[in-house]
């Protein structure tokens, strides 16, 4: 796991390498094969906003979303 991610692109942004929140635009529902590796834990948010009409409006919706979302990073929950 290292040596791929050592050698991603994204790798130079060291601790931020890997995204919390992934936000896809235009209601698409797909990843399109997009930083595959960096998003294995990544939450992600699918708006119906085109990215021209994405302005800080939208991204605080997202964000109040992702900030009330439970996080597992894959794993089961405790019960």
């Amino acid at each position: 796991e290292d040596t791929i991610s050592r050698h991603l692109m994204s790798a130079q942004l060291g601790e931020f390498a890997d995204p919390d929140l992934l936000i896809r635009t235009s209601g698409e529902e797909r990843i399109s094969n997009f930083m595959l590796w960096q998003i294995a834990y990544s939450e992600l948010l699918f708006v119906p906003e085109h990215w021209p009409d994405f302005d800080g409006e939208t991204l605080k919706r997202c964000l109040i979303e992702f900030q009330g979302r439970h996080r597992r990073f894959g794993g089961l929950v405790n019960k």
